[in-house]
């Protein structure tokens, strides 16, 4: 049982873990801290396995992974299965199924899932049906959304621990160059991907006469991409050129995924951390990490949203106390992800 096995692990401060992940950005940042923390990390990307990765992705998010994890299994069990390890994680989980958990289960006796999408609502069509399949063969399932976490349970999770989405220690505020400037020149700034919600949003920010900038992919299937093209500077940004531009900004749009039940976001945490504003929309959870308009500045719609846009571009002075604020309280809230890898372990192993 796990509890047996983990009571054993809980003693030693190296663990071999082995973490199935697709390529990211932000998956790397989880690896990376779990060497931090002293563990050994074999990682291997499902999607590797597949020759047309984009297929795939489109494929599982209208049928489901079920055929393809026949085929998975059939690939990765002679590779995992020549090694033993202590944990199994994984990140996402959409292309692993009970079948490839008794694979898992083989080669280490703790499996955990940590998830930062919303796998039991119904934005994402059929994506993480397999992974719904999977959920009572984890020892323990990290969810990011409260009410996440009575689904789970009604799913047969045997342990499921609500954690924060988090920023990586590593992104804190960058040096800043003259070149870096010109480049990132803006006022009220959005990165991130294009959904049905946000372009009405911004459409309306930018007719009220608001300096918009946005960066992030699919803006080009947007309706009301006309209205947005001139506020687009480009394709998602990441490393420090993300940070940067964050860092320069005046104001940066904290928007959440509605289809997601977003209540917060990782940018919650790097807008702050990184030096620059968090300009959000208002939420329960919002509140409890950043005390309104003293550390963060929040919003209930469009309209308020144009108000407080307005009124931080007119205040340089309180723009910055904001921000300084706001950052102090991140570091205090300390939300990294040493610290919650550190917990979803501790918890999967007592």
């Amino acid at each position: 049982m796990a509890t047996t096995s983990g009571a054993k692990l809980m003693m030693r401060n190296h663990l071999r873990i082995l973490y199935l992940a697709a390529q990211g950005t932000n998956t790397l940042k989880r690896v990376n801290a779990l060497r931090r923390l002293g563990h050994e990390v074999t990682q291997i990307d499902p999607y590797s396995f597949f020759p047309y990765k984009d297929f795939v992705g489109r494929l599982i998010y209208y049928a489901g992974a079920s055929l393809i994890e026949i085929y998975l299994k059939y690939k990765i069990s002679p590779i995992i299965t020549k090694d033993r390890f202590d944990v199994s994680f994984v990140d996402g989980g959409e292309l692993i199924g009970p079948n490839l958990i008794k694979v898992l289960r083989k080669v280490s006796p703790i499996i955990i899932n940590y998830n930062n999408d919303d796998p039991f609502g119904g934005r994402d069509k059929k994506k993480w049906r397999l992974y719904r399949e999977a959920v009572p063969h984890y020892d323990l399932l990290a969810v990011v959304r409260p009410v996440n976490v009575a689904e789970a349970y009604a799913l047969g999770a045997p342990k499921v621990l609500q954690v924060f989405m988090a920023v990586d220690e590593l992104d804190g505020p960058r040096e800043i160059t003259p070149q870096d400037r010109r480049r990132f020149p803006h006022e009220v700034l959005f990165i991130g991907t294009w959904m049905p919600e946000r372009g009405p949003f911004l459409q309306e920010l930018m007719k009220a006469g608001v300096p918009l900038a946005i960066y992030g992919n699919d803006w080009q299937k947007a309706p009301e991409w006309p209205a947005l093209q001139s506020a687009w500077h480009g394709p998602a940004i990441y490393g420090d050129d993300y940070l940067k531009a964050i860092q320069l900004a005046k104001v940066s749009l904290g928007l959440l995924s509605k289809g997601n039940r977003d209540l917060h976001t990782t940018r919650t945490f790097e807008i702050p951390y990184c030096g620059g504003l968090l300009c959000a929309e208002r939420t329960s959870e919002h509140l409890q990490l950043y005390q309104e308009d003293v550390e963060a500045v929040y919003w209930g719609d469009v309209e308020e949203c144009i108000e407080k846009c307005r009124k931080l571009l007119n205040d340089d002075k309180m723009r910055a106390e904001i921000a300084e604020k706001g950052r102090i309280r991140c570091l205090s809230n300390g939300i990294f992800n040493e610290k919650n890898l550190k917990n979803i372990l501790a918890t999967a192993l007592s």
